[in-house]
């Protein structure tokens, strides 16, 4: 396998991981509120300003994207208890348990759907498994 392959190979599993969860959730998020979201879920507290700097996206774009999902219950706003001028984001608890509840289905299904003979599809869950627990360790990217 070269370097193309493996993306490739990742790009397939987030389609079918996504797939999976569309399913059975309301609207998806825009590639840039997903950024927003993700800097949200990894830095609790954050101003727009510091979101901005982080992902890179204009501040109106942040700001937009924030109220939009802030509409829709994902993320929640807050006064900045040292200034309160400035606005503190957070994911919304009840985000927090729809991603908690979304994780941890499992995806054997999406992987039986994808791979038509049932022996293969067996087969592609019992390897990505074994690649789970080789490649996922306590101090790699996406423990968990």
């Amino acid at each position: 396998m070269n370097v193309a392959r493996l993306r490739r190979l990742g790009r397939r599993l987030q389609e079918l991981s996504k797939a999976e969860v569309s399913e059975t959730e309301g609207s998806p998020l825009t590639p840039g509120e997903e950024a927003v979201f993700e800097d949200v879920m990894g830095h609790p507290g954050s101003s727009v300003g510091e979101i901005q700097a982080r992902t890179g996206f204009v501040q109106s774009h942040v700001s937009a994207s924030v109220a939009r999902m802030r509409e829709r219950g994902l993320l929640e706003t807050g006064p900045d208890p040292a200034d309160g001028r400035r606005v503190r984001v957070r994911v919304a608890d009840v985000a927090m348990h729809a991603l908690f509840r979304r994780a941890t289905q499992p995806v054997d299904e999406a992987i039986r759907q994808a791979v038509p003979d049932p022996a293969d599809a067996e087969r592609a869950v019992a390897l990505l498994k074994e690649l789970e627990t080789l490649l996922i360790t306590d101090d790699s990217h996406g423990a968990g």
